[in-house]
């Protein structure tokens, strides 16, 4: 151990001392109270299951296209509570999980889906206005920085790529002096700022305010009403639920992370833990050292990666670079905490932003993210068509659910759209091996993404195959 490190390692558990162990979205004494449980028997037009975006996008959107259509939609425990609640709160226009991944994989309509995105996230504009949704929507765009020498050389490089195919509009490159003028850290070497293709939003509210959007409309919405089994039942559906059941003509599942209750599409996603924290308030002289005047969202270009934000009293929000696979792939809420990765966060945060020494942060929490080996949402239907499911956003889901919605509501109705012929949309991910393969497979792939970030972004035998086999573990 260098000098002085365990000295400035106390240091930075000391800044942990008073973090409670709650996501700061969710612990706000603004949050609604919960609907009621369903019990008895239910019937309805379209079923959507899950209360989170995924869910309450295809809600509402489903009133939306047709005020007549009865819609129902039920929540295993609080709108909200989990991916929804919990995240950064970066609502990205890209639907592919950057622009990169959707140009290596979706060549050919790759303008076509920047293009949906950047539509998406203009319609998610316009219903957080037209619904009164207060969830400090902000459309300051974000900024990816390097931190090496080599990552600034890979910007400058995938910049002059991107302007070659006529990808870079609204994206502005900066060198060292032009990024630390917008946000001031010694470690920032250049960086790339999408200037409309990110908002900042309070993700909690944004799930509340969509399901106040929805239940305005006329949704029959159940919280703490899980849905056990989903079987035909005549020409419709029956989905069966602790105090009652649920008969549809169609269902749509943003189950996401949760066993879908389509089984064959269980092996298509995994769950990898996340792990966030926020600080206090930044005084004025502390926000002044940082500058960070546009209060762009921020994420680095290592593989291994950080995102950090500015909520809207100016704390920062500091999550990632853990990404943790629980063997067997199992949701369980005692993977919620990790005190081993709070510390390496807040060690990396303070390397980040030296000028800070002395802050405190007052939560830090995790949870689990639906990921699939492309990146990005897949869909598909089951029964007959009568059931939709939307998957695997990978930490993507804010925007995209919205997009993932409209999907799953064509494919319901049994349109070809323009979203529906997307090669994107009938495509589906490789499925992850049974374990221990896809335990090995992960552990062994997070260890070469460390081992690139430490040697110049050289990537070894394993991921290069990977890249070969179409997996792309590149982020």
């Amino acid at each position: 151990m260098a000098p002085g490190a365990m000295s400035r390692s106390n240091d930075w558990t000391k800044s942990l001392s008073d973090a409670q162990p709650v996501p700061y979205w969710l612990d706000d004494p603004g949050r609604p109270r919960p609907e009621a449980a369903l019990t008895g028997a239910e019937t309805c037009d379209l079923l959507v299951v899950g209360g989170g975006y995924s869910g309450l996008w295809t809600a509402l959107i489903a009133k939306e296209r047709d005020p007549d259509r009865d819609v129902v939609l039920v929540e295993g425990r609080e709108v909200g509570w989990a991916a929804s609640g919990r995240n950064g709160g970066f609502c990205a226009a890209s639907l592919t999980h950057g622009l990169s991944n959707g140009l290596t994989r979706w060549p050919r309509e790759i303008h076509r889906l920047e293009e949906l995105g950047a539509r998406n996230l203009d319609a998610i504009e316009e219903a957080v206005a037209r619904h009164g949704i207060d969830c400090g929507f902000e459309r300051t765009g974000e900024i990816d920085v390097a931190t090496e020498p080599h990552q600034a050389r890979e910007l400058e490089d995938w910049y002059g790529e991107i302007r070659a195919k006529g990808l870079a509009g609204g994206i502005e490159y900066l060198d060292a002096d032009a990024v630390r003028e917008q946000v001031d850290s010694p470690t920032f070497r250049a960086g790339l700022w999408d200037r409309r293709g990110v908002a900042m939003v309070d993700p909690a509210k944004l799930a509340w305010g969509l399901k106040r959007a929805c239940l305005a409309l006329g949704v029959r919405l159940y919280e703490h009403t899980p849905a056990l089994t989903l079987r035909p039942y005549g020409a419709g559906m029956a989905v069966r639920t602790p105090y009652g059941g649920v008969r549809a003509r169609t269902v749509a599942l943003g189950t996401n992370v949760f066993p879908s209750l389509v089984r064959r599409v269980r092996p298509y996603t995994v769950p990898v833990y996340d792990y966030a924290l926020m600080t206090e308030p930044l005084s004025d002289a502390q926000l002044a050292s940082v500058g960070w005047r546009n209060r762009q969202g921020l994420g680095d270009s290592a593989n291994q990666f950080h995102y950090f934000r500015l909520s809207h009293d100016n704390r920062i929000l500091w999550g990632g670079y853990d990404a943790v696979y629980p063997y067997g792939g199992r949701v369980r809420a005692e993977y919620d905490h990790r005190p081993e990765t709070y510390a390496k966060l807040a060690g990396h945060f303070f390397t980040c932003f030296p000028q800070l020494a002395g802050v405190r942060f007052t939560h830090a929490w995790g949870g689990a993210i639906d990921t699939c080996s492309r990146f990005s949402a897949f869909f598909g239907t089951a029964h007959r068509g009568r059931v939709a499911y939307a998957a695997g956003y990978t930490g993507l889901g804010v925007g995209a659910t919205r997009f993932g919605a409209e999907v799953m509501l064509d494919l319901l109705a049994g349109e070809r759209t323009e979203r529906t012929g997307l090669e994107m949309v009938r495509s589906k991910p490789l499925p992850f091996p049974p374990e221990p393969f896809a335990w090995t497979g992960i552990a062994l792939t997070k260890w070469s993404l460390a081992r690139a970030d430490a040697r110049d972004g050289r990537r070894n035998l394993w991921l290069r195959t990977m890249d070969r086999l179409g997996l792309g573990f590149d982020s």
